[in-house]
């Protein structure tokens, strides 16, 4: 019965890519379902500490730039089927020396373990992420992107609503650092979920399977180096910087006036938890019967450059109504847009690219560029701040840049469509 839905679904070609596809699937669920139990707690602790926000940013910053290639240097020693899940169970002994810390730790300590906390969870976001994602380039070529990252994703949304749901339902009634435990626990089942895909599928169909069991060629720093030598991947990079500046700047809008409305923590951890769970809901909507179809009408390039349009209209909106009624609106549907329609589409610019891309070009720019741009971002915003703008007054600067993310989308979307056309391989 489980097949037949899938089938009616998505375009499956053969049974083995049906195995891929619910294996990958999974993975999908258990690394996301482990990511939103914190995500909450994480974005509660950016309201209760808004007037450093921009330091933390900072910190997030350069911790990237020495955990990139770190990273890196693993995948050059290992191959995918061990890295993969090294990196995950290295995150869950950070969780729990947290729990420790939290447990045993005097409570004046609790400010500067909330600090640290938020630093290492958005650069455990952004790694658990682009490695999966770069994972799953790795398994499916470009045309199994387009016909089955939509439904992937659907694993991730479903882990965000079931993530988003705990924390939401106990947040109020445990502490938090009892959430931390509990994120261990799908997490590890994400590894098993990785070494399973990996045991199962080679790489995509360009390459061969012993291929897969191989260390990523290169030294540490060789994936940032390429990043600087293509010009496909520095539209890459300018797409994201681009995405990160509109992030920024609805996130300091959204722990200031989340702030003003909710004076108990725990009730703000619940609400930023009941939002999550608004936003995974319609994503999976959208994943489920939308996104394939719309990356089929319209090309990568169109359906990248959806949300950015919608966004430029959103903060023209916030600037004119800048309330927390509007600003919660503007950003279910950002996020659920940019999680349910660009995040696919953006995995399938990787897909016509080569193995050290996909493991260090691809990690250096979804983490180091990304928090690189949540640095820039976080410091115009609270320069503008202290120029005496008013919130309404930075979103109308932040349209015209939304616009500009809508002209590079279409961009980069027609530059990857002539690259799947030609097979040309832009990592080298």
């Amino acid at each position: 019965m489980l097949t037949s839905v899938i089938r009616k679904l998505v375009d499956i070609h053969d049974s083995d890519e049906l195995k891929g596809l619910l294996i990958a699937t999974a993975y999908g669920f258990f690394i996301m379902f482990s990511y939103y139990i914190l995500r909450a707690v994480r974005d509660e602790i950016s309201s209760a500490d808004r007037g450093n926000l921009q330091i933390l940013w900072t910190a997030v910053f350069f911790v990237m730039l020495l955990a990139v290639p770190a990273y890196s240097w693993v995948a050059s020693k290992f191959s995918r089927g061990v890295f993969v899940p090294l990196a995950n169970r290295f995150f869950i002994a950070c969780l729990l020396t947290f729990w420790a810390c939290l447990v045993f730790l005097p409570v004046d300590a609790r400010p500067w373990i909330d600090r640290v906390f938020y630093v290492w969870t958005s650069v455990f976001a952004l790694f658990v992420v682009t490695v999966f994602w770069g994972f799953m380039s790795d398994c499916f070529d470009n045309s199994q992107g387009k016909r089955l990252f939509s439904f992937i994703a659907v694993g991730s949304s479903l882990g965000g609503m079931v993530g988003s749901a705990t924390t939401a339902m106990l947040a109020e009634a445990l502490p938090a650092f009892s959430l931390l435990l509990l994120a261990c626990v799908p997490l590890e089942i994400a590894s098993w979920c990785a070494r399973a895909l990996h045991h199962r599928f080679g790489t995509g169909s360009v390459q061969g399977p012993g291929e897969a069991q191989k260390a990523i060629s290169g030294t540490a720093w060789s994936g940032m180096r390429a990043v600087f030598a293509s010009p496909y991947l520095m539209g890459i990079a300018a797409f994201i910087a681009l995405m990160t500046f509109v992030s920024t700047m609805l996130y300091f809008q959204q722990a200031s006036l989340f702030a003003e409305a909710f004076e108990n923590r725990a009730e703000r951890t619940a609400f930023y938890a009941w939002v999550d769970l608004l936003v995974s809901g319609l994503t999976i909507v959208f994943q489920l019967y939308l996104t394939a179809r719309i990356i089929k009408w319209l090309g990568v390039g169109l359906t990248l450059a959806i949300v950015p349009a919608l966004m430029a209209v959103g903060f023209i909106a916030l600037g004119l109504y800048p309330t927390l009624a509007v600003l919660v609106v503007v950003q279910v549907i950002y996020r659920a847009g940019r999680y349910g329609l660009t995040k696919p589409a953006r995995e399938i610019l990787w897909t016509v690219l080569g193995r050290e891309a996909k493991y260090k070009s691809k990690p250096f720019l979804d983490a180091a560029v990304y928090r690189g741009g949540d640095l820039v971002s976080g410091w115009i915003y609270t320069g503008l701040a202290a120029l005496g703008l008013s919130i309404g007054a930075i979103a109308l600067t932040a349209a015209p840049v939304a616009g500009l993310w809508t002209l590079l989308a279409v961009k980069l979307g027609a530059r990857q469509e002539a690259l799947a056309v030609t097979g040309q391989n832009h990592d080298k």
